[in-house]
């Protein structure tokens, strides 16, 4: 039997995707307020942000844990499957790849971990990758490097309009916040290795969504490119980025996926947020023929 890939909520891949490409979702746990819940399936985004636009919030996610995945695991070997390659969220925002790891280590080399260095649709094409591969006939070793070649070539560029919930979630140091809100900026981010970074401030959410679309289009280089676009609370940011980014790329753009953010994120960066990942295609005519970006943050 072909296969099976393995993805966590946070990949926030539309339904319709999820099921055409088979793959199985574990989901992370969302704690808004006292209120524990499974991220996709007990709480949504606007869960997280009617928490969130409280005055006073606890907001705090944990990862799925070992026995959680080692009980998806053997399902899905009891199925008959070849292998497993599941895929998830950067290290090093969460332990949900550690918790992987742990489960697949007592499963005699059926399980191949393969950390996305990301979140979103930068984990959700990687994840799209692998199923297409596993779809193909490949074994887990050509499953896994389908993955590893998407991930090199996913970038993913964000605006939040405050630095305040990365900082209480500790993704960023305090020093970073405290400068983005005394002087009152909009910060861009981006995901170097795995870590959120900030890449530069603007003054304005338009402006910021306007950055993102020319960090796309540097990002996409000469390739033909998919993109996925995610918001929290903020469709009309999404359909900005959406409209501008397709009369940007014109006919090198070929799928685009537009979806709200889960809970986990939401948790992370508040309401507001913005997000575009340039996903370059490897089948681009102009990567065949030589001439294609290197998509570099």
């Amino acid at each position: 039997m072909p296969v099976a890939v393995v993805i966590d909520s946070t990949a926030y891949l539309p339904p319709e995707l999820v099921q055409a490409h088979r793959l199985t979702v574990v989901p992370l746990t969302v704690v808004l307020n006292g209120a524990e819940g499974l991220e996709g399936v007990e709480t949504g985004p606007a869960d997280a942000t009617l928490a969130l636009s409280a005055r006073r919030v606890t907001a705090t996610t944990s990862r799925p844990a070992p026995e959680q995945f080692a009980r998806t695991y053997r399902q899905l070997l009891d199925t008959g499957v070849d292998g497993i390659v599941s895929v998830h969220l950067s290290a090093a925002l969460s332990g949900t790849v550690e918790a992987a790891r742990l489960a697949a280590a007592d499963l005699g080399g059926r399980v191949e971990v393969v950390d996305s260095r990301s979140a979103g649709m930068g984990l959700g094409f990687p994840a799209i990758a692998a199923a297409t591969a596993a779809a193909a006939g490949a074994d887990p070793d050509g499953v896994r490097d389908a993955a590893l070649a998407a991930i090199a070539r996913t970038t993913v560029w964000f605006y939040v309009d405050t630095l305040e919930f990365l900082r209480r979630g500790g993704r960023i140091n305090a020093a970073e916040a405290l400068f983005g809100t005394a002087l009152s900026v909009k910060p861009i981010m981006h995901m170097p290795d795995g870590a959120i970074v900030l890449r530069e401030k603007v003054r304005t959410a338009s402006r910021g969504v306007a950055r993102l679309v020319d960090l796309a289009v540097e990002a996409a280089g000469d390739d033909d490119v998919d993109l996925g676009v995610h918001h929290l609370a903020a469709p009309q940011r999404a359909e900005a980025l959406r409209t501008a980014l397709t009369g940007r790329l014109g006919d090198r753009l070929h799928d685009t996926y537009v979806s709200e953010a889960g809970a986990v994120v939401a948790a992370h960066a508040g309401p507001g947020l913005a997000c575009v990942v340039v996903h370059r295609r490897p089948d681009s005519p102009r990567r065949r023929g030589g001439s294609g970006g290197s998509g570099a943050c």
